[in-house]
């Protein structure tokens, strides 16, 4: 017989959470929630609260991202909700496994204009992997499994549920919850080895990973892989650092060479979308290997498409004892063409430019940051330099806003890799345009003790539109911001420390003093507005 236990509706949802290994919460607070505070008061289950909705969400996220794990937000009915709905929709494209607990207004009154009464579902299920109102307290605890081993389970995503105030508030008692195990799923043999067969036969195949292999545990099945039929790798998202910066296979500088010259190319673990050039390869055969057959392209047949656990597919690549082709040519010149474009990045990195170039700050960066750091980018064309100019050591330590693109992902991401790193450092890179949507919650990192270095890359402009807007019409419009503006002392303001750097000799020492500050240290660079990323990606 299954074990009972007693409590509110806090204690119940909090029994279930912890069966789950949710460890945290991140909130901003609200009445209608106040029993899962009840709940977790006191006891092994930290509250970290925060100043706008969307920053417990994206600290959530961060959570799911870098442990691989549930990220738990907890939002207040009606605004608290609506505020926390870019930080879900983040979260959906990126596959991150987050589950956003909200307060409701009462159901015995529904209809009579409560305080926020709201129905959120209709909201969230677009952007939801599950969404379900829980009306019965002895529900709770079923209804936080359902979701959560739904947010788990390839491919991932976040999940959303509500209590009615009463719900919530009431005591019940139900069956202790246990979470359900994750199986894998395995792909079509047939396919597996069309794909695998595919590559191995090719004379110029290249391998792109993505997040999907990190939030896999593909990683190291991934290298023997690669390893295994001496395949070049490209990787993005989470999935950079998969293949170590100095391994024979891993490339980063030569994509366009490798996409252009390619004649099959195998896109692993993340969609082929704006980023890939939606999947044109020119000449290319496409192999794409996915964790779920909702994610196989649409707009596209592949030769191959393998749907399952990207462990197993790409365990079964390197098992592969079938014949292949010799690849040493090919791998040459992509490390010609890797080569040729480090040096030119050495030479930006180390330019004596006045104003800075982005480029300055990140050759700076490279010496300061530790192998294990992890690097957050929030921001439009500052944050493209980061992509192009910084090389993750190991994987899982890279965040960005994935292809949602949302601005202000930066100090919530921060939040949740400091808490789930407390020992590493924490960067965020953030352009002027996205400090406005966020900076407020360095009050929320400082009041907590927890200490990160932003650097801001602060150019007056918004610069991933002014650029292309006065290219395309003569003019541009609502694309300037205040010059110089100081927002090392709004951070100073909010119980942290930082500095305004406008020479690049200036910029070592200003790292150095960020690093060790122990608390929220914002360096504010001045940089050139002149200065466009050089963009060839498809948007549209």
């Amino acid at each position: 017989m299954a074990e009972r236990i007693e409590g509110h509706g806090g204690e119940l949802a909090l029994a279930a959470l912890r069966a789950y290994g949710v460890r945290e919460m991140f909130t901003l607070s609200g009445g209608h929630v106040f029993p899962l505070y009840d709940a977790a008061h006191g006891s092994d289950f930290p509250i970290y609260d925060v100043r706008h909705e969307q920053t417990a969400v994206f600290a959530a996220e961060a959570v799911a991202k870098l442990q691989r794990r549930p990220g738990l937000a907890v939002l207040t009915a009606g605004p608290g909700v609506t505020n926390g709905i870019s930080g879900l929709t983040s979260a959906y494209f990126n596959a991150s496994p987050v589950l956003v607990l909200g307060g409701r207004a009462p159901a015995f009154r529904w209809g009579s204009g409560s305080l926020q009464e709201m129905d959120h579902l209709p909201l969230v299920a677009p952007v939801t992997k599950h969404a379900e109102t829980v009306f019965g307290t002895d529900d709770i605890p079923r209804a936080v499994s359902a979701a959560l081993t739904a947010a788990l389970t390839p491919h991932r995503g976040p999940v959303f549920l509500d209590f009615p105030l009463e719900t919530i508030f009431s005591v019940a008692d139900a069956d202790a919850p246990q979470a359900a195990p994750i199986v894998p799923v395995e792909a079509d043999p047939a396919e597996v080895t069309r794909a695998v067969e595919l590559l191995a036969g090719a004379s110029r195949p290249v391998i792109v990973a993505g997040s999907d292999v990190w939030g896999g545990d593909a990683v190291e099945a991934l290298r023997a892989a690669a390893e295994a039929l001496r395949v070049p790798v490209f990787t993005n998202g989470m999935g950079r650092g998969a293949l170590p910066p100095g391994h024979p296979l891993a490339f980063a500088k030569a994509r366009r060479v490798a996409l252009g010259g390619a004649d099959v190319v195998a896109v692993v673990g993340t969609p082929l979308d704006f980023r890939l050039g939606f999947g044109d390869f020119g000449d290319a055969q496409v192999v794409h290997v996915v964790d779920a057959p909702s994610q196989r392209a649409t707009h596209l047949q592949p030769a191959a498409s393998p749907a399952g656990d990207l462990r197993l597919i790409l365990t079964a690549f390197a098992d592969h004892r079938g014949d292949r082709v010799d690849h040493t040519d090919w791998i040459a010149t992509l490390r010609d063409a890797e080569e040729a474009a480090r040096a030119r990045d050495a030479e930006a990195m180390a330019a004596e430019t006045d104003p800075i170039r982005p480029a300055r700050i990140y050759g700076e960066l490279r010496r300061v940051l530790d192998p294990d750091a992890i690097t957050i980018g929030d921001g439009g064309d500052f944050v493209s330099y980061a992509g192009k100019y910084l090389e993750p050591a190991q994987p899982g330590s890279w965040l960005d806003p994935g292809p949602y693109g949302c601005l202000g992902t930066g100090l919530g991401y921060a939040m949740g890799a400091r808490v789930s790193h407390p020992d590493r450092q924490i960067c965020v890179l953030m352009g002027d345009g996205a400090a406005g949507f966020s900076l407020m919650d360095v009050e929320s990192l400082a009041r907590q003790r927890l200490p990160v270095v932003i650097v801001v890359g602060n150019n007056g402009i918004w610069g991933l539109e002014k650029h292309p807007m006065r290219a395309m019409y003569g003019y541009d419009v609502a694309a300037d911001l205040q010059p110089e503006l100081r927002y090392d002392r709004v951070v100073e303001a909010l119980g942290g420390a930082g500095e305004t750097v406008a020479k690049a000799a200036d910029l070592a020492p200003a790292l150095d003093r960020a690093f060790a500050a122990g608390v929220p240290y914002l360096v504010n660079v001045l940089t050139d507005p002149a200065d466009a990323y050089p963009r060839s990606s498809n948007l549209a």
